[in-house]
């Protein structure tokens, strides 16, 4: 596979699929990936499975929203978390690491999150009460053009648009917002973080630096009517797991050593809620 930053930089949602079928041997690389361990962050309970649509199966997701723009493609890959504290933030991760994986192999993918505990995805999972469907992706070959619709979601997304450096890291407390020269090391798993997908491109991650240290801290910069509006399923939290993936990623990339911990500093935070840090010391 690439370089892991060289495909997060490639690495862009795709609605609108070619014809093309997955190769089996493709297929099966992906199954292979599903079917191994996904070490979350914080512990919880995450399957993944590659299911195939039938056209009924389709006809049917177009009933829930944002999917009925996907077309081409007759696979998703879906999974299930077991409820639990940062179920989500895990369950981001996870699932991040798997689209990682096929951006690697040249297929196109899509963020969709949502309330789908009722939907096609979990009767084919076979989803316990005891677990949340919070997002699937598409999975295919992308278009050689996107489709009218598929340019009016970006744009009315503004997912061509990304916050600056100093408006999403800081050093030590808000008022400061972190100077590239400061992060050192840290600045491309940093510039990784700024890439990364969001529901709605909201960029909810605010990450606080300790001075003099390589110890980051994760916050999510809440909008409760947006985040809880699905329940459980909470957009924002899972946002927070890709960030946590693209940092993780890039770092052990660069020979970075490091872990995440669960370690509040008593930092200003303004009305940022603490998510977890990452403690650069070897």
């Amino acid at each position: 596979m690439s370089s892991i930053i060289e495909v997060i930089k490639k690495r862009s949602s795709v609605r609108t699929y070619s014809n093309r079928k997955v190769a089996k041997d493709v297929q099966e690389k992906i199954q292979e990936h599903l079917q191994s361990d996904c070490q979350s962050p914080f512990g919880s309970q995450v399957r993944f499975q590659l299911i195939q649509t039938t056209e009924n199966e389709r006809q049917e997701l177009k009933e829930l929203g944002t999917y009925g723009t996907i077309k081409g493609t007759h696979l998703f890959i879906t999974g299930a978390v077991k409820r639990g504290p940062k179920a989500m933030e895990d369950f981001g991760y996870c699932l991040e690491k798997i689209i990682l994986t096929a951006t690697g192999l040249g297929l196109g993918t899509c963020w969709l999150g949502g309330s789908l505990n009722r939907s096609t995805f979990a009767r084919k999972m076979k989803a316990t009460e005891e677990e949340l469907i919070p997002a699937v992706t598409p999975l295919g070959y992308p278009a050689e053009k996107r489709r009218l619709i598929e340019n009016t979601v970006i744009v009315l997304a503004g997912s061509r648009k990304r916050k600056q450096f100093g408006e999403l890291f800081f050093e030590q407390d808000l008022n400061r917002p972190l100077e590239m020269k400061e992060t050192e090391k840290y600045f491309l798993p940093l510039e990784m973080v700024r890439v990364a997908p969001s529901a709605s491109n909201k960029q909810p991650w605010r990450i606080m630096k300790e001075t003099g240290t390589d110890i980051y801290h994760f916050y999510l910069k809440e909008n409760p009517l947006y985040n809880r509006i699905l329940g459980e399923i909470k957009l924002q939290n899972l946002d927070i797991g890709i960030a946590m993936c693209h940092f993780e990623l890039t770092a052990k990339e660069l020979g970075l050593g490091g872990k995440w911990e669960i370690s509040e500093p008593d930092l200003e935070k303004g009305n940022l809620i603490y998510i977890t840090s990452w403690n650069g010391k070897n």
